[in-house]
């Protein structure tokens, strides 16, 4: 080999060392190179998220599947510096040379990443464990509806994972401790519930545990033989009773000693600036600067509106002088007509009205979406150990790999709860044309960064759902059934409702019997039902407002276009605009529809 052929071999491999340092370690070369490594390393961070994506499986790459993510407070404060540093790279980039894609992805980024710094002070705000979620009901839930148990790799990485649980939880309880140092405790009624959750779940004979059921009812329809299988489910029975247990008794035993230190005061605003921290909250779901004022006066408006619909719509069923609406709905919600009964039959046909619901939209919605997702949509019941404290539905998003379709999960734990009026609305919001059109269909999109398939926002993501509950209804969908639009209506009543009790709890001192009185007196909601969602919105502030700022700012673009475009407004290329670029804070779609009035004017 000649000299020069070695000179250029040393030259290649110095660019090669160069290019793989600074992608690595400093500034990479190209701002579309910033986005994949800020992505990859969230990804990497979490082998959760890896399981969740379900990208790497389709590579024959496992070995995230054996592991969890690093819950401690060390991994958190490194995660804070790296967010940081990241901003500070994404935003030397010069603007100049990038084109109006790229500017559109540097501007999400940054919103992220800024919002993400933003929350720093605010670090220990919020109650790890409580009754909606955390790593008490999130964790078992992975294992039982995402953990890939496809083989026998990945049937002893089950094992392996559950081998982990004592790890990760005293990771938690380390933030927990500081937590309670700092005067940061959850009401008493919070620990109450993860307490009576946690020693449920706990104190059941391993055998009998979902996360032994639910793996032998998987592995059962594996290629594997019976004697390994049974030696496989006593690995998962003895990882139950000798890791899986005792961490939960851990937190069990804290919990217990913690209640007789917590209080029955439920707002943020007796956490240390829990006034800027609610006002932190309150952008972050939004992506919005509204005040807590602004977004109460908003809520007692669409309240006033919304329930004058309603009564309308009763006056013509020959209702006409009902005074509150919402209490008349509660009325029909107990009529046998209205009803399924409460046995495993009423279960699963409820399950298949609402597929059928759904596949009927499905067939409706041409004239309206040019766009459809290409994953697939199924029903299913919200796991048993989960209902007692789950909302009456959600939505659990396709993987990226395409192996495992969208699922709409309804809460099913009490027939006398899941009113047939209620139910088209549900189907919209959570299936189709809501979180499965937009979430499904972001994770699909080609020629944007990857990071922008999968960046959360609260307020489109939920704002689109209410859209939609919106524009089917607009669509005629409950012409012949003035029952549904009466549960339509009362759909989006609660989101309103719920402005004004988030902010009434977090910002102007309201009890917790305060906002369950006026959430009674203003939606159709059983006593139970309104019980859990401010419990909700106690533990999770801000979060519940995203849903009608969100559907409000859409409504708002929308009638911009229509206004500047006239005839000329498709609504499936507005449904583009939306859907085609991925979830964004809203002043930046408001941006993006601008820029498509103007390419159509």
């Amino acid at each position: 080999m000649s000299y020069l052929w070695y000179i250029l071999i040393a030259v290649i491999l110095a660019l090669l060392a160069w290019f793989v340092i600074s992608l690595v370690w400093g500034k990479p070369w190209s701002v579309n190179l910033h986005y994949v490594r800020t992505f990859l390393r969230f990804a990497i961070d979490s082998p959760e998220l890896l399981t969740h994506l379900g990208i790497l499986e389709k590579m024959g790459i496992h070995w995230h599947n054996a592991k969890l993510a690093d819950a401690s407070v060390a991994r958190e404060t490194k995660q804070y510096r790296q967010i940081a540093k990241d901003l500070r790279i994404l935003r030397s980039y010069d603007r100049r040379r990038q084109s109006k894609a790229q500017l559109l992805s540097t501007d999400i980024m940054d919103w992220f990443l800024e919002d993400q710094a933003r929350s720093e002070p605010y670090r220990f705000h919020n109650y790890p464990l409580n009754q909606m979620f955390g790593i008490q009901s999130e964790l078992p839930n992975f294992m039982l509806t995402l953990h890939p148990l496809v083989s026998r790799t990945e049937a002893r990485n089950y094992i392996r994972r559950l081998s982990r649980f004592g790890i990760k939880f005293d990771q938690v309880l380390e933030g927990l401790q500081i937590r309670e140092q700092k005067g940061i405790l959850p009401p008493r009624f919070v620990i109450r519930r993860v307490l009576d959750e946690m020693i449920a779940f706990a104190g059941q004979p391993a055998v009998q545990n979902p996360l032994y059921t639910v793996f032998k009812e998987k592995i059962a329809k594996l290629k594997i033989e019976a004697s390994e299988q049974q030696r496989l489910l006593v690995d998962v029975e003895m990882q139950i009773n000798t890791v899986v247990y005792p961490a939960y008794q851990k937190f069990i035993t804290y919990f217990t000693a913690l209640e007789a230190k917590a209080s029955d005061e439920d707002g943020v605003w007796k956490l240390p600036d829990g006034a800027a921290f609610y006002a932190y909250c309150l952008r972050s779901n939004t992506t919005v600067e509204l005040n807590p004022e602004q977004v109460h006066a908003i809520g007692l408006a669409e309240v006033e509106r919304i329930e004058s619909e309603m009564k309308a719509i009763l006056t013509r069923l020959g209702y006409p002088d009902v005074a509150n609406a919402p209490r008349k709905l509660q009325e029909f919600a107990k009529e046998e007509r209205f009803l399924y009964s409460n046995t495993d039959d009423g279960r699963a046909q409820a399950l298949a009205d609402y597929q059928h619901i759904l596949d009927d939209i499905n067939a409706s919605l041409d004239p309206l979406f040019a766009v459809r997702p290409k994953a697939a949509l199924k029903v299913e019941r919200v796991p048993e150990f989960r209902e007692k404290t789950c909302a009456a539905a959600y939505y659990q998003p396709a993987d990226l790999g395409g192996g495992r379709p969208g699922v709409f999960y309804a809460n099913l734990r009490d027939m006398n709860e899941v009113a047939k009026f209620g139910m088209k609305t549900l189907s919209y919001h959570e299936g189709i044309p809501g979180h499965h059109f937009q979430l499904a269909i972001a994770m699909e999109l080609r020629g944007v960064p990857f990071f922008r398939r999968l960046v959360p926002f609260t307020a489109y993501a939920e704002g689109w759902a209410l859209y939609a509950e919106k524009l089917v209804r607009e669509n005629g969908v409950y012409a012949d059934d003035p029952y549904s639009e009466l549960g339509c209506l009362d759909s989006e009543l609660f989101r309103a409702v719920r402005l004004v009790v988030d902010t009434g709890i977090h910002a102007m001192r309201w009890t917790r019997q305060q906002a369950i009185d006026y959430m009674q007196q203003h939606t159709a909601q059983a006593l139970e039902a309104v019980v859990s969602e401010v419990e909700r919105y106690i533990v999770m502030p801000g979060q519940a407002c995203a849903y009608k700022i969100g559907e409000l700012k859409l409504l708002e673009l929308r009638q911009k276009a229509r206004q500047a475009l006239g005839d000329k407004l498709d609504l499936r290329h507005f449904h583009d605009v939306i859907l085609k670029n991925g979830s964004m804070p809203l002043s930046l779609l408001e941006q993006v529809v601008e820029a498509y009035i103007e390419g159509e004017s």
